[in-house]
């Protein structure tokens, strides 16, 4: 066992020297030396051994991955839910009596017909897309339609209700679900969840999946690669039509953390609906108790403005925020911050880039500055190759436990498993990195042996652990949920109001 150890501290020492003489050396380099690795006899054993880093950096996690002196007792959660039915597009339509024929994009879809031609026009490209169904009973009978139909699929949806069954997995927590929650989304949430009455509906908001594989073709089309068309009704989500039931809910179940998601899918509503909403939210969240901390799931959106009055009107009244690359890049073009020229992130997000952006939205929007009226004090990045779990000083304890554990969540859902198999995974994340994009910046290794990487920038500490990605994942629906709700399950607000 110690040839293996220090066959690896060796490795890892190599590769960093490679990167400090090449900080351009492709991460393929990396992944081609761990791919060969089980062909290396690392002891006396003739038997194979698993890739080296991968396995490092697994069994350090077990021994990071540490639960908090002050754990979470109750958790509320709100306020985006539906039933997500995944289905064949193809096999659907045949079954509502449709016909294949010319494709064309709609907007809103306002007939069967519509949906038709929005999805062929969507598979011939190869293309995902998401559309709002304007009849109600059209789609709701459309929706009976697809959960009857052979082979399809149907799961919990939306954020809130994926972070609330994940939280839900822990026994010793009690889990509050405040959303539109519907018949067939009760049966299949989690039985220690709790719903307010409230929020109980009489049907539920379903979000129609249809689903095409990679050469699969209707009529004269055909597509490229395999994707999905996603539609739905949802008005509900859309007017988060719950949110002040949420928020009233909250004073008999005395909340340790409120969890909040869902603003997203106001922004499809138009503007003279989310410009009044986004106030009423704000209103709505300033009323939460001061000693509660409260974590924000962003997630994917396409108007600036829209993302702009989030960032200077939510952002700093939130304790936490969670989101992935394509958000974290998309919330500084919207408010012209470090990076903004940036059109898109090629390949894996740079290190540097995405601290001096975490920075600047706690200089700005944050609580940086002690002096600082803004709650935001914690972010959660998550990216496919790496994590980091951003904090301001004095407010949030065991950061490498909880940045640890939603990277093993994400290496191990991924893949559809309980636990990490590294036969399954593999390493993406650059050995070596920098602090900034410019300077001063401070170059940084990762040690595969103690895989959370450390670095500070004024009152803000980063907090940087690699993934082992899946290399054949299953499902990556929800994903960024389980690794927010994971990575809450392991954090300790340490605030003297709390």
């Amino acid at each position: 066992m110690w040839r293996k150890a220090v066959l690896v501290a060796l490795l890892a020492l190599g590769m960093g020297y490679l990167y400090h003489t090449d900080p351009e050396l492709p991460a393929r380099v990396l992944n081609c030396i761990s791919q060969s690795l089980p062909q290396m006899e690392l002891s006396d054993s003739s038997e194979p051994r698993p890739p080296a880093l991968e396995e490092a950096i697994a069994r350090a996690w077990q021994t990071l991955i540490t639960t908090p002196a002050k754990r979470w007792g109750r958790v509320a959660v709100g306020v985006n839910a539906c039933v997500d039915v995944v289905v064949s597009g193809v096999g659907l339509l045949q079954a509502l009596a449709l016909e294949p024929g010319p494709g064309r994009d709609h907007e809103v879809l306002h007939s069967k017909e519509d949906l038709k031609e929005a999805f062929i026009h969507y598979m011939g490209k190869g293309a995902a897309a998401e559309r709002f169904f304007s009849d109600k009973e059209v789609f709701r009978r459309i929706a009976r339609a697809a959960a009857e139909y052979p082979g399809a699929q149907l799961y919990v949806g939306g954020n809130a209700a994926l972070i609330g069954q994940k939280l839900a997995s822990n026994p010793q927590l009690e889990v509050l679900l405040c959303g539109p929650v519907g018949p067939k989304l009760h049966d299949m949430l989690d039985e220690q969840i709790v719903v307010p009455p409230e929020s109980l509906q009489e049907a539920d908001e379903f979000h129609l999946i249809l689903e095409y594989k990679s050469g699969e073709q209707w009529g004269s089309s055909k597509a490229p690669q395999a994707n999905r068309f996603i539609l739905s009704h949802d008005v509900s989500n859309g007017e988060m039509s719950t949110l002040e039931t949420f928020v009233a809910s909250l004073d008999e179940f005395q909340p340790d953390l409120v969890v909040l998601s869902g603003l997203h899918m106001m922004e499809g509503m138009g503007r003279d609906l989310w410009e009044e909403r986004l106030k009423e939210a704000v209103v709505a969240i300033s009323d939460v108790r001061n000693e509660v901390p409260i974590h924000l799931e962003l997630a994917s959106m396409t108007d600036r403005d829209y993302m702009n009055r989030i960032l200077q009107e939510v952002i700093p009244i939130v304790n936490s925020i969670g989101l992935n690359e394509q958000e974290l890049l998309f919330l500084t073009q919207s408010g012209g911050g470090p990076h903004a020229d940036l059109a898109s992130w090629d390949g894996i997000p740079d290190v540097g880039r995405v601290s001096d952006i975490l920075l600047w939205i706690f200089e700005q929007h944050g609580r940086a500055d002690p002096e600082s009226e803004a709650d935001l004090t914690r972010i959660h990045f998550h990216t496919l190759a790496y994590h980091i779990l951003a904090t301001v000083e004095g407010h949030w304890g065991n950061q490498e436990a909880a940045v640890a554990s939603g990277a093993r969540v994400a290496s191990s859902q991924a893949c559809g498993l309980q636990t990490v198999d590294i036969d399954k995974v593999i390493l993406k994340a650059p050995l070596s990195f920098y602090s900034s994009f410019s300077e001063p910046r401070e170059r940084l290794t990762l040690d595969p042996t103690r895989p959370v990487t450390v670095w500070r920038r004024g009152n803000v500490s980063f907090h940087l652990t690699p993934v082992l990605v899946c290399k054949q994942p299953l499902r990556t629906v929800g994903l960024g949920d389980a690794i927010s709700a994971e990575g809450l399950l392991f954090s300790e607000f340490t605030h003297p109001s709390f």
